[in-house]
C-alpha cells in the first residue's frame, strides 16, 4: 500500500477543496492514487460546491453601476485574488451591480431578482458559479443612493477594469446645476472619501457613543494637566472641534486643495454654478471589511491529522 504523505494529502486537498481528513481517507481507500481519490470524493459528494461554500471568501471585487440620479455599489467575494482577476468572475460582478441598480441597491431584492440572461435568481447563479469557478463565492452586500434632481457620482480607487475594484465610493449631490459640473465635483469628493474614510457626513450624524468616548478621553487628558474644571470645559470645546475636523466629512480639509473645508468647497462650487448644491449622502465600501480571515497552519493540520 502506498504511503499517504502530508504532501500527497495537500495535493489532493488543493485539487478537490475537500477537508484534510476526507482527503486522507480518499487516498487510503485508493492506494494513494490522486485521480481515483478525486473520483471517490466526487462520488461521496465531498468536493462539490456545498463543501466549497464553507470556506472563507474575503477576496473578490466591489462594483458600481449608475444611471445619473441613482447609483449602487455591490461586493461579491471569492477566496483568492487570482479568481478576482478572472474575466468570468468579473462579468458576474458587473451583472450583479446592474441588477442591484434596477432594484435600488436593496440587497434582499437583488439576491432574489433574476440574473440577467437566465431564468434563475442572482443568489442561485452565484451558487452555481461556485462549482464552475472552483472557489466559494458570496454576494455579500449592496447599497445605493439616489437624488430627485442632480447626480450620484461614483469612484473606484485603483480600478482593475472600469467599474470594478477593491474600494468604491458614491457621493450624492442634489442640485439643478449642470450634470457634468456636478459629476466632476462629486468625483473629487468621492476621491476625498476614499482617502479619509470619514465617520459621518455631518457633526449631527456622528454616533453619540463615539462622541462621548472621545470627550471622556479628552477630559481625562486635560485633568492630568491639573487645570480647573472651568478651563477644562473650554479646552474640550476646542479639542472636540478639532476632532470633528478629523472625522466628519464636511468638516474635513479637502484633500484635493489641502486648504478649504469640504463644506466650503461645495459652497464655492454652488456659487460658480449659480444654484444650490447640497450633499445628501455618501457611501464608502471597501472589499472585505469586517471579514475575519482564517490563517491556515498546514503543519498544525498535518500534526492533528496524524495524532
Amino acid at each position: 500500500m502506498a504511503q499517504i504523505t502530508a504532501a500527497l494529502v495537500k495535493e489532493l486537498r488543493d485539487k478537490s477543496g475537500a477537508g484534510m481528513m476526507d482527503c486522507k481517507k480518499a487516498l487510503s481507500e485508493n492506494d494513494g492514487d490522486i485521480e481515483a481519490s478525486m473520483d471517490w470524493l466526487r462520488q461521496k459528494g465531498i468536493s462539490k460546491a456545498e463543501k466549497k461554500s464553507g470556506r472563507v471568501a474575503a477576496e473578490g471585487l466591489v462594483a458600481v453601476a449608475s444611471n445619473g440620479p441613482s447609483a449602487v455599489v455591490v461586493e461579491v467575494n471569492s477566496e483568492t485574488d487570482f479568481v478576482a482577476r478572472n474575466e468570468g468572475f468579473q462579468a458576474i460582478v458587473k451583472v450583479v451591480a446592474d441588477v442591484a441598480l434596477a432594484n435600488d441597491g436593496d440587497y434582499d431584492a437583488t439576491k432574489a431578482a433574476t440574473y440577467t440572461g437566465t431564468s434563475q435568481s442572482v443568489e442561485a447563479e452565484i451558487t452555481e458559479a461556485v462549482g464552475t469557478i472552483g472557489e466559494n463565492m458570496t454576494f455579500r452586500r449592496s447599497t445605493g443612493l439616489s437624488v430627485n434632481s442632480g447626480i450620484v457620482s461614483t469612484y473606484i480607487h485603483n480600478a482593475v477594469t472600469p467599474g470594478l475594484g477593491k474600494l468604491a465610493v458614491l457621493v450624492a449631490l442634489e442640485s439643478d446645476a449642470d450634470a457634468a459640473v456636478l459629476d466632476a465635483l462629486g468625483k473629487q469628493l468621492a476621491m476625498h472619501v476614499a482617502a479619509t474614510n470619514p465617520q459621518a457626513m455631518t457633526v449631527d450624524e456622528m454616533s453619540a457613543e463615539d462622541v462621548e468616548r472621545e470627550k471622556t478621553v479628552l477630559v481625562e487628558q486635560a485633568r492630568e494637566s491639573g487645570k480647573p474644571d472651568n478651563i477644562i470645559e473650554k479646552m474640550i470645546v476646542g479639542r472636540m472641534n478639532k476632532f470633528y475636523q478629523e472625522v466628519v466629512f464636511v468638516e474635513q480639509t479637502f484633500v484635493i486643495d489641502g486648504e478649504n473645508k469640504v463644506s466650503k468647497v461645495i459652497e464655492n462650487a454652488a456659487k460658480d454654478a449659480g444654484t444650490e448644491i447640497k450633499l445628501t449622502g455618501y457611501v464608502r465600501l471597501e472589499l472585505g471589511e469586517g471579514i475575519e480571515k482564517e490563517e491556515e497552519d498546514f503543519a498544525a493540520e498535518v500534526a492533528a491529522m496524524s495524532s
